[in-house]
This record gives structure tokens, C-alpha cells and sequence, in this order.
């Protein structure tokens, strides 16, 4: 209020300066602060409450106000510990997920449930860190995993033929 505090009567102090009891109170609700824990944001003082109502982060799992870290996944704030893997529930915070239906899922129940299988090893195409795959028709190989049946020749960027289920370079398959 910019009033003065006068000797004897009652005033709060908090960062150096003074305020009448009265005139100590949140910004939002306007309820006295007293002696009750407090937020200050951009030089004005709020309860606990009302800042979390105005300004937290709500996690968009539990709803709960995240106090500190959290992770951001399609733009909403989650806790740490609240990102899981849809399908096996492990915490996701710091460790590689795939997505899928806006799902978050963890790289082995991605792979065991969506992840298409390589037509040579049989093991799950992920695609993660920038792995080279290789579709032809209905079946996928993994880059390192594409290569001739015959002679091992990789045939990454190069001619192939198919006979029934191998693929073939050119010279394999004209011998």
C-alpha cells in the first residue's frame, strides 16, 4: 500500500522489504500469507494453492502438479515417473520409446507388438538410430541383413532378382 509501517505495530518482512500484516497477502487470492509457505513469481507473492493453480505444470497422466523435472511428450508435461511404456508400463524418462497411436512404447514391446520382422534374421525392424532398412513387396530386411542368398553379396543400392523367397544379385541369378 505504500504506507508507512509505524514502530510497535504488527508487519511481515520477506526478501528485505515490510509489509503491514493486512497488506501481506497472495496476489491471486488475496488471503493473508502470514507465516505460510509461499511462491514468489516476477516480484509478486502467491500461496502454494494458487500458484499451482495458475502457473504448475499438471502432469497429463495423473493431473498432479509436477514440482520439478518432468518430461514433455506431443506438447503436454508428464512426471518422470508417470511416462511408461503403454504396453509394459517401464519408465520411459531417459531411455529410447518408440510411438505408435500417440502411445509411448518402450523398444522391446514395440518390437514384440508392431515391429515388423526381418525376411533374413527374423528379428524386429525398429528403425532406431537411424537404421537403414530395405522393402521390396511385402517383406522388409534389415540394411546389413539384405544381401544375396547365394553369395552374401550386400545388395544395399544395387539390382537384385527374387526366386520364390531369396533375393538374388544379378550374377547369382543368372548362373
Amino acid at each position: 500500500c505504500l504506507l508507512w509501517v509505524f514502530t510497535g505495530s504488527r508487519k511481515m518482512e520477506f526478501k528485505g522489504s515490510s509489509w503491514h500484516e493486512s497488506c501481506f497477502v497472495c496476489q491471486y487470492c488475496r488471503q493473508p500469507l502470514g507465516t505460510k509457505p509461499l511462491i514468489t513469481k516476477d516480484n509478486e507473492n502467491y500461496c502454494v494453492p494458487c500458484f499451482e493453480k495458475q502457473f504448475a505444470h499438471h502432469c497429463y497422466s495423473c493431473k498432479k502438479v509436477i514440482t520439478s523435472g518432468g518430461v514433455t511428450y506431443h506438447d503436454q508435461p508428464w512426471h518422470k515417473e508417470c511416462f511408461v511404456c503403454a504396453g509394459c508400463k517401464t519408465q520411459l524418462s531417459g531411455q529410447r520409446f518408440i510411438s505408435k497411436d500417440e502411445y509411448p512404447y518402450c523398444v522391446e514391446c514395440f518390437s514384440k507388438l508392431y515391429a515388423e520382422k526381418c525376411a533374413a534374421c527374423r528379428k524386429p525392424i525398429t528403425a532406431l538410430g537411424g537404421a537403414r532398412f530395405i522393402s521390396f513387396e511385402e517383406r522388409q530386411w534389415h540394411g546389413e541383413c539384405f544381401n544375396c542368398a547365394k553369395c552374401s553379396v550386400s545388395l544395399v543400392g544395387q539390382g537384385f532378382l527374387t526366386r520364390r523367397d531369396d533375393v538374388l544379385c544379378h550374377e547369382c541369378a543368372s548362373a
